[in-house]
């Protein structure tokens, strides 16, 4: 097992992002902004759930990679990070989900 995480993850992101001098995927994605990112996660989510639908455990693998990074560049680009997203989950497990859902605002 790796220990790489997504924490590891969003530090590389963050470092391809504000290094003015280095050509990367993740920069030229960052500099079409949020709408593009937001279109490339919504794409690699959409192939993620193809893969599960085949029943494919190596793409569906890939696949989730590739969305875990896009949401990583997603939330760099919009100004927040996976500590806020772990900040909001917290928030969630005090109630079950079902009662979480039912006090969302419509």
């Amino acid at each position: 097992m790796s220990d790489f995480s997504v924490r590891d993850l969003e530090a590389i992101v963050r470092a391809r992002l504000t290094d003015e001098s280095a050509t990367s995927y993740t920069r030229t994605l960052a500099g079409k902004g949020v709408d593009k990112c937001a279109e490339k996660f919504g794409e690699e989510a959409v192939e993620t759930v193809i893969a599960a639908v085949k029943g494919e455990p190596s793409a569906l693998i890939g696949e989730a990679a590739d969305v875990v990074y896009h949401l990583t560049v997603l939330l760099a680009v919009s100004g927040l990070s996976w500590s806020d997203v772990e900040a909001q989950l917290a928030e969630r497990t005090g109630q079950s989900g079902l009662e979480e859902k039912a006090n969302r605002p419509a």
